[in-house]
Formats: structure tokens, C-alpha cells, sequence
């Protein structure tokens, strides 16, 4: 399949945020913000705490007002607009992060709880773009390419990152602190870099009749659409089915770490381990679009899910090394795939002219099923006294998720 222009900015939209999820949000804030906070005399656990208290506001402000933001943004070219508003927000805001002064912890954190915003509201005006940049029968292998690129363009500002920690900033000339800084530079203009070409020419074809007051009449759609969405039985079924196992993927991924280190993996290990996932997945996800283009999204999203369910079982006998290796090639092949089919699936089954709107039921589910996973991880490791337990009692999240999936009607 050859891409369009507008399937190649929409694409590289993915690649262009990843280095702020890889960089920022997963492998340098999190170390930092520990650093600054311990240099400003706040407890480990504190500084923990805190950690956990923004990520979880920052998630909640972007899911609540998912639906309502996604509705606002299918008047007639609205949805470029929302887009570069959020996306211009988590740009500069990661810059700011940069200028925060050393010891400002308070500080380091409201500004990133901006910057999550801004990149999770971006991220729901981009998933709103696929019905516009893609027919139904394009939408797999678009979809599972932006996953694909994204993991792809985050491994490569990754990579820059790492030479320059491991030159020890530039040959000594930035320090510890300073490489931090710098990482915050490279993934804000990593993001606007290659998000350019969709924030500029971003085309949205299809929409709902412009009105006076789009804040009023949105919701009023969005109360139309919870008190009908019996009309909508198959899309309603298929998001039940969707918590529960992209919770179950998400909940692998972020406990990945911690199990682990239980293990008695090393840091440096576990962080070679990441890199290798992301390139695995990188071609996986493509090729997930190349096989339910041949024989269907429904099958083969049924097949990721059953990979899934055996990596949770499978987690009942990590004890070595070569186990946690296994386990995170097997995650690699698939992660980026279930969740590309599973967004192409959804963007078939939603009204056109309101994607933005069903796509915020979307990421409001997406978002509130990180919770269940870890919850359930946590309370089983507690109870049993083994993280691979916990792990695998993300079985159950699978099992519900396959049987509500299977049983919905194939799209027509």
C-alpha cells in the first residue's frame, strides 16, 4: 500500500511525541524530579508519592474532559486547531521543564502535569485524524505504521540521548543536571521537528454543521450520545471489551520494571531491555497492519489478545533472566499492534463526521483502564507474596476482554 501525503504527516505525528514518552516521561523526568526533590530535602517515599500524585491529575484533567474536547473539535476545521492548541502546550511546556530552576521541585512537577496534558490532548485530535486521512479499508495498515514509526522515532531520540549521558555530557561539559535539561530540549524539538507537516496542513473531511456557540451545542451532542448509545450497541460492546484488555496490556508494560527488579534484573540491563522492545515493535506493529489487511482486523486482534493472555501466563514461571528476555520479546511483537488494530477497529465503527467526539470515549477508557490493571497487580503480589502472580492474575483482564471481543458481530 502506498501512503498519501496527509498519511505520512498523519504518521509521523507519532514518531514526532515519542521522544517526549520515551525520553521524558519514562527515562529521565523520573530520575530527575527524584534528584531535585532529594536535593530539596524531601523524602524518597515523599518524592515517590508526589511522582504518582501528578501523573494521576494530569491523567484524570485529559479523561474527563476527553469527550467533551473531541465533540468541540468536529465543527468544520476545528480539529487542527485543537490539535496544535494541546500540542504547542506540551511543546513548550517541555522546554519549560529545561528552565525550571534546580531546586523547585513544586514547580518541576506543575509543569509537567502541563505537559502531560498537552500530550494526551494532542493524542486524542490525532486519533480523530484517522477517519479523515484514511478510508476503512486503509485504516489498519495506517494506523499500525504510525505505531510502527512511533516506536521507531522514539528509539532514535532515545539513542541521542544515551551518547550524550554516556559521553558524560558532551565530554564533561554539561552536568548530570545538565544532560537532563538537555534531553527535555531534544524531545520538544524532536516534537515539533516532525509534527510540523500534520500542524500545518492537517485536512479534516468530515464534520458536523458549524453553530454559534460550539461549546453549548457540544454538549448537547455529548448528552444525545450517552442517553443513545443503545443505537451504537456494537461500538458500545466493543469499548467494554477494549478496557479490559488494553488494561491488561498497559499494566504489563508499566510493571515490566518493577517485576524486574524483583528478579534481580539491573538497571542497565533493564534499560537495554526497553530498547530492544521498541525496536521489536517497531516492525511488528507494521506488519499487525499487513496481516488483518489480509485476513481481517477482527482475527488478528484476537490473535494479539491470546499473545497477551500466554505473556501473563507465561510470567507464572519468570525466574531467570533468559524468562524476564522471553517475556519481553513476546510483549515487543505485539504491544504496538493491539493497539493500532484496536484504534483502526474503533475509527470503522464510529459516525465520521463525529470521530473526535467517540474517539474521547476512547481515550477516557483507555486512560481510567490504567488503573484497574496495577490495582489488581499490587492487591495479588501483596496477598501471594510473588510479583509473578500478580502478573499473572492479569489473565482474568484478558479472558474478559477475548470473550466480550469474539462474541461482538464481524463489520460488514
Amino acid at each position: 500500500m502506498k501512503f498519501t501525503k496527509q498519511q505520512w504527516q498523519w504518521i509521523f505525528y507519532d514518531w514526532a511525541n515519542s521522544g517526549y514518552g520515551i525520553i521524558v516521561v519514562t527515562a529521565v523526568l523520573p530520575v530527575y524530579f527524584k534528584a531535585v526533590a532529594s536535593g530539596a530535602g524531601v523524602s524518597a517515599a515523599n518524592s515517590t508519592a508526589y511522582w504518582g500524585y501528578a501523573n494521576g491529575f494530569g491523567t484524570l484533567i485529559i479523561s474527563l474532559l476527553a469527550p467533551l474536547l473531541g465533540a468541540m473539535a468536529d465543527y468544520p476545521h476545528a480539529k487542527r486547531r485543537w490539535l496544535n492548541l494541546f500540542t504547542w502546550l506540551g511543546i513548550l511546556l517541555t522546554l519549560g521543564l529545561a528552565l525550571v530552576p534546580s531546586k523547585a521541585w513544586q514547580w518541576l512537577l506543575i509543569v509537567y502535569i502541563g505537559t502531560a496534558i498537552g500530550y494526551s490532548g494532542g493524542n486524542l485530535f490525532y486519533d480523530g485524524f484517522l477517519t479523515d486521512v484514511a478510508t476503512n479499508q486503509e485504516m489498519d495498515r495506517v494506523s499500525s505504521t504510525g505505531y510502527g514509526m512511533g516506536y521507531l522515532g522514539g528509539v532514535l531520540a532515545f539513542i541521542i540521548f544515551l551518547v550524550v549521558q554516556l559521553s558524560n555530557g558532551f565530554g564533561g561539559r554539561l552536568s548530570s543536571y545538565g544532560v537532563a535539561k538537555f534531553s527535555f530540549w531534544l524531545a520538544a524539538i524532536w516534537w515539533v521537528l516532525f509534527a510540523w507537516p500534520l500542524l500545518r496542513h492537517g485536512h479534516q473531511r468530515y464534520s458536523v454543521p458549524a453553530v454559534q456557540n460550539s461549546l453549548l451545542d457540544s454538549l448537547r451532542r455529548l448528552k444525545q450520545t450517552v442517553l443513545h448509545l443503545r443505537k451504537y450497541r456494537q461500538l458500545t460492546w466493543f469499548l467494554i471489551a477494549y478496557f479490559f484488555y488494553i488494561d491488561g496490556v498497559d499494566t504489563i508494560f508499566t510493571m515490566a520494571t518493577a517485576i524486574g527488579k524483583d528478579l534481580g534484573v539491573q538497571t542497565t540491563t533493564l534499560m537495554i531491555v526497553l530498547l530492544v522492545v521498541q525496536l521489536i515493535a517497531f516492525p511488528c506493529s507494521i506488519l499487525y497492519g499487513w496481516l488483518a489487511d489480509r485476513y481481517s482486523p477482527r482475527k488478528i486482534l484476537i490473535v494479539g489478545i491470546c499473545i497477551y493472555l500466554f505473556i501473563a501466563v507465561y510470567a507464572l514461571r519468570l525466574q531467570t533472566l533468559r524468562d524476564f528476555w522471553i517475556l519481553a520479546i513476546l510483549v515487543g511483537t505485539s504491544q504496538g499492534g493491539v493497539q493500532a488494530l484496536s484504534r483502526s477497529y474503533f475509527g470503522r465503527l464510529v459516525p465520521k463526521n463525529a470521530s473526535s467526539e467517540f474517539f474521547g470515549f476512547y481515550n477516557i477508557l483507555g486512560k481510567f483502564s490504567a488503573i484497574l490493571g496495577p490495582v489488581l497487580v499490587g492487591v495479588v503480589t501483596q496477598w501471594t507474596g510473588k510479583s509473578t502472580i500478580g502478573a499473572a492474575s492479569l489473565s482474568i483482564l484478558f479472558i474478559v476482554g477475548l470473550v466480550i471481543f469474539a462474541r461482538l458481530p464481524k463489520i460488514k
